[in-house]
């Protein structure tokens, strides 16, 4: 985007800006692409407590052989990490130009962010996660998600008729995607989110195995907003970004009729990310305030059996060992207990180790929406990470 105006090669549109090379300039510049809806921080931002930890050299052992913490960030395409460990900053790096002040893309960690504002809303005793969807959304009761409940929509176990695959332009997520105003519309394309979903189809039973479907966030953040009254900006401002201490203004994209894309539009800073994941480690708390229900984490930590059940059938177990997907958060299993994690696609990452007292805030801009190498290798490094800052 150099140039006034930039030359038609370089221009970043919403025809290109998720591929190579445009995708590391739209990450940070998603208003200038998309419509975005205003995220408001705090009057009085919460500051960061500053150490110092020498982490680039921490050993992580690939599955290829030895390399360290700094060859895993430099070679996953990082644009910005932060580490906290016990409280304090020790580690935070900006690449590219990227700065404290710079909002970037979450995408996927928009899920976790849109699960703890309906956690707020469930033990204010206003959504009931059994109930079902249509008791909230009639809307959607001609479709996929009659039948569905509000817990199958939290945990990923609905029947509706939906596939991840970003490599399939044909594929549900892309025609979703089109629907939100994320790629061009193409004739047929539902105008906005919402009457996407009201025509989404059927391919299983309900509440049956585990599927990744960004589809269900999107219908939670309906949920949420049909239980509050409010739009989901305001929602995730006043319920968490503010009570966080949030110091910037964060956004998320809008559609054509100005709904939110839950299931991926948020953009932030690194700081305010690296706040909510603290928030998470602190079991829902900032300082003496309660943000998120403890009891809301606690579930999600030590889900029912049958969650990790299904989990483990499939292909995710491969590299989440011993792992589940509970109220929008992914987890696995660690030596020294479970991690969570919320995750994006490009390699946007919060690692929460409760064990070691860590956090680790990655943004990215991976080439490929999915990389297993470079996911395998971040997990490693951030294990290695929080393993070494532990020690006495």
């Amino acid at each position: 985007m150099s140039g006034f105006p930039p030359k038609v090669p370089l221009q970043v549109t919403v025809s290109n800006w998720q591929q190579p090379p445009y995708l590391q300039w739209a990450f940070r510049h998603m208003r200038e692409i998309i419509p975005t809806q205003l995220i408001s921080a705090a009057d009085r931002p919460r500051p960061l407590t500053s150490g110092a930890a020498d982490i680039g050299e921490t050993a992580v052992a690939l599955t290829d052989g030895q390399s360290t913490v700094a060859k895993v960030f430099d070679a996953t395409f990082t644009d910005a990490v932060l580490v906290i460990h016990d409280g304090s900053v020790v580690h935070e790096q900006y690449v590219d130009g990227m700065t404290s002040s710079t909002t970037h893309l979450v995408m996927s960690i928009s899920k976790s962010i849109v699960g703890c504002v309906a956690g707020v809303l469930v033990y204010a005793g206003e959504l009931d996660p059994s109930a079902p969807v249509t008791d909230y959304v009639p809307e959607v009761g001609d479709c996929g998600y009659r039948g569905a409940t509000v817990r199958d929509v939290f945990d990923m176990r609905t029947g509706v008729m939906f596939r991840e695959t970003y490599t399939a332009n044909d594929s549900e997520v892309r025609a979703m995607e089109r629907s939100m105003g994320w790629a061009p519309r193409l004739d047929g394309d539902p105008l906005g989110a919402y009457a996407y979903l009201t025509g989404i189809g059927t391919s299983g039973p309900h509440g049956g195995g585990f599927v990744y479907r960004s589809c269900d966030t999107d219908m939670l953040g309906w949920i949420c907003e049909r239980v509050a009254g409010r739009r989901m900006a305001d929602l995730i401002s006043d319920l968490l970004w503010a009570p966080l201490g949030a110091e910037f203004d964060a956004e998320v994209t809008c559609d054509a009729v100005g709904t939110a894309v839950h299931d991926g539009g948020v953009s932030t800073t690194l700081r305010d990310l690296a706040r909510f994941g603290q928030m998470l480690l602190d079991e829902g708390m900032v300082a003496d305030r309660r943000i998120v229900p403890a009891q809301w984490l606690a579930d999600a930590y030590a889900p029912p059996p049958d969650v990790r059940h299904v989990f483990a059938r499939t292909d995710n177990a491969l590299m989440l060992p011993c792992g589940w997907y509970r109220n929008q958060f992914w987890f696995f299993q660690a030596a020294t207990g479970p991690v969570l994690l919320c995750l994006g696609i490009h390699g946007q990452m919060i690692y929460v180790d409760r064990a070691t007292r860590t956090v680790v805030a990655k943004m990215s801009s991976w080439p490929q929406a999915q990389n297993p190498v470079y996911l395998a290798a971040t997990l490693r490094a951030c294990g290695a990470l929080a393993a070494a800052l532990d020690r006495p």
